[in-house]
């Protein structure tokens, strides 16, 4: 069964509406998704939508760029981030098995 995704994560909301929320123009949001610093989804139509953790997230971007980061940095420090959160889930997840293994709990 898979998992429903948080109010949060779901990519619903319109550029011209981030743009109100976090006070980029519509064109430096676009800019951020250039930059591969944001990934908005596509509608049917081609249109962007975005979840609430893209606007937190490009305020957060908004912010390092107001002091003076660029947007190569910011990136690397994305990805870095992004492999220290894998490396622990693989690292929860052989835990898991172990203490499932330890225990003799069979996965369904």
């Amino acid at each position: 069964m898979e998992q429903e995704s948080s109010y949060k994560e779901r990519k619903v909301i319109t550029i011209g509406v981030v743009s109100e929320l976090t006070g980029l123009t519509e064109r430096q949001i676009r800019y951020y998704e250039e930059r591969k610093l944001i990934f908005p989804e596509r509608s049917p139509r081609g249109n962007r939508k975005y979840s609430f953790m893209d606007v937190e997230q490009l305020i957060d971007i908004a912010n390092k760029r107001e002091e003076g980061v660029q947007t190569f940095e910011i990136r690397q420090d994305m990805l870095k981030q992004k492999q220290k959160e894998d490396a622990r889930k693989v690292r929860k997840e052989m835990m898991r098995g172990q203490i499932n293994a330890r225990f003799g709990v069979q996965k369904e």
